[in-house]
């Protein structure tokens, strides 16, 4: 398998491979839409190539286009590896309104691309993939690893998010979430929407109980690595180090960075990331 070392220098940010988005744009990925029976069409971008394949899960209120999902298309092209990444319903380009979104409604979306558009690299053919989930798409990596193991080659969190709003909301002291429960809903401040702020409905807090994972043993068994940044002001770190304690798989690191925020899309954190699956890719396919 080709490494890091033999890739082509990038002409713009002297990297290799590209880790920012100044790789060559001629090649990006077209967007492309998935019907569903009776639900709303998802948004993707696929890179055809070899196993084992990543699968991209951007973050709450994110989308497919942001610095970590570009650079991970640029290296997965450049290694000949396959690549999907995909907007969730309600988000960026996918049909579909946010405000009814559940994480009972994006997990059925990961499932949906695991089943039907991650395929191998002959037509028809499925694969496991190297799922990389960001903030709340570490929780849904979770989740989906968890429904299909089968089709799960290892996971990278970064700042992963795994049952966040729940146990935020409540750790609050009681007469606050009474006063959010009234109103019917809960806001949070934020740097990362237009409004500064994220509001979750109580329907929405109750369906997400449905789906927490840290209260039990995770039955995850491939490997699994999760990056968090020790000033990340959303997530806490000390999450990614819960999860690392509760799946089962022997094969787990913790890679914290000391001056690394929420969206770890500084360069070096995207090299980070790039490296990490670099790493998994070349594991698991001397494995095989």
């Amino acid at each position: 398998m080709p490494t890091v070392s033999q890739v082509p220098v990038c002409c713009l940010c002297q990297e290799k491979p590209c880790l920012i988005k100044c790789g060559d744009r001629r090649h990006k990925s077209t967007v492309q839409y998935a019907s569903r029976p009776e639900l709303p069409k998802l948004a993707y971008r696929r890179v055809k190539g070899k196993s084992p394949g990543v699968v991209f899960l951007p973050g709450y209120g994110s989308n497919m286009n942001g610095q970590k999902a570009e650079a991970l298309e640029e290296f997965c092209r450049s290694l000949g590896h396959s690549y999907l990444r995909f907007d969730y319903t309600g988000h960026g380009a996918s049909e579909g309104v946010f405000a009814e979104g559940t994480i009972g409604t994006w997990k059925k979306d990961v499932l949906f691309v695991l089943d039907e558009l991650a395929e191998g690299p002959q037509i028809g053919q499925k694969e496991k993939k190297i799922m990389v989930g960001s903030s709340i798409g570490g929780w849904l990596m979770l989740l989906a690893a968890i429904a299909r193991p089968e089709k799960t080659a290892a996971l990278v969190g970064i700042s992963t998010a795994a049952d966040h709003i729940v146990t935020s909301f409540n750790t609050l002291p009681l007469e606050a979430r009474k006063e959010f429960e009234e109103k019917g809903e809960w806001t949070v401040p934020t740097k990362h929407s237009e409004e500064g702020i994220y509001k979750f409905s109580m329907n929405f807090l109750r369906e997400a109980e449905n789906h927490c994972v840290l209260q039990s043993p995770i039955p995850i068994t491939c490997p699994v690595r999760l990056i968090h940044g020790l000033k990340d002001e959303d997530v806490p770190w000390h999450i990614s180090m819960q999860v690392a304690e509760r799946v089962l798989s022997p094969d787990v690191d913790v890679i914290l960075r000391r001056h690394g925020q929420h969206r770890m899309s500084e360069k070096d954190d995207i090299k980070l990331m790039v490296y990490t699956i670099d790493d998994l890719i070349d594991k698991l396919t001397t494995m095989v």
